[in-house]
């Protein structure tokens, strides 16, 4: 199996899987919470037939990655990453994120700018920042994550179920089917439990305004206007004003998992910019 060594933990190596499908320009995709690579099975498929190489890797703690105790703050999950694009040598990269995964993408751009990356993809990402706070008072508010936590340590696969519902604005069947919806379910289940709850601390409180400021390169936003997840006013609007000539799409209905509902036009929009 395909793997790369990103680091070290208490003696015992700490290695991140991932796929690499395709010949052409590279693509790096960074999955959401609490899922992996899997998510991504759609677009790998759309663009790997249009000529682009996708590497799509699981964070670690989750997917087929190692499961440490520790690492699950965005500097050490974005320098994994960056790990990833180096022991590949990938050079112009573009570097997609989804959900959590826009938060590595935005702290790989604080961390290491624009090294190896030429554009960038923001897809229902948690950027700039969620958490309600004085100076961002369209966040949400701090006891939604402590919902998460609480009902995540009583009952994962519960909280998994209701939150794969919402995930995709579910309601008998009609946004995407009963199989599909019980597979994205099971990607999730297998996921460290210890990285799943660190995880929601990282995504629901990390403040990543200063990493976009940093964000240098062409950049696409995509988010649904219908995301129960992440409120499209906190995250890609607010993220369209501080990524400077960066093109936002919204797509109408569409909810958190738009990669599942909306499959053809956010591929399509994702070959449109990439052949841009």
């Amino acid at each position: 199996m395909p793997f790369i060594q990103v680091a070290t933990e208490r003696d015992y190596p700490v290695n991140v899987y991932f796929q690499d499908y395709g010949e052409g320009p590279p693509v790096v995709l960074i999955h959401g919470w609490p899922l992996s690579h899997r998510m991504w099975e759609y677009q790998i498929n759309a663009l790997t037939e249009a000529g682009y190489r996708c590497v799509a890797l699981d964070r670690r703690g989750f997917g087929d990655s190692d499961k440490p105790w520790g690492g699950y703050d965005y500097d050490t999950m974005a320098r994994d990453v960056h790990e990833v694009i180096k022991a590949l040598d990938l050079q112009d990269v573009t570097l997609a994120g989804f959900s959590m995964g826009g938060g590595e993408v935005a702290r790989y751009f604080g961390q290491f700018g624009a090294d190896r990356v030429s554009k960038a993809m923001l897809i229902s990402s948690v950027t700039p920042y969620m958490l309600q706070m004085d100076d961002n008072q369209d966040g949400v508010p701090q006891e939604v994550f402590d919902e998460f936590m609480e009902n995540v340590k009583k009952d994962r696969l519960a909280f998994l179920d209701g939150f794969g519902k919402q995930f995709v604005n579910y309601c008998d069947g009609d946004s995407i089917s009963d199989d599909l919806l019980h597979y994205n379910k099971m990607i999730a289940a297998f996921c460290s439990p210890r990285a799943m709850q660190r995880c929601i601390t990282a995504f629901g409180t990390t403040d990543f305004r200063p990493d976009m400021e940093k964000i240098t390169v062409p950049t696409l936003i995509v988010h649904g206007d219908a995301d129960q997840i992440v409120p499209i006013e906190v995250s890609a609007k607010q993220a369209a004003e501080m990524i400077e000539g960066s093109r936002l799409e919204v797509i109408e209905g569409a909810p958190h998992g738009l990669q599942y509902t909306h499959t053809e036009k956010l591929n399509e929009l994702m070959l449109d910019f990439l052949r841009s």
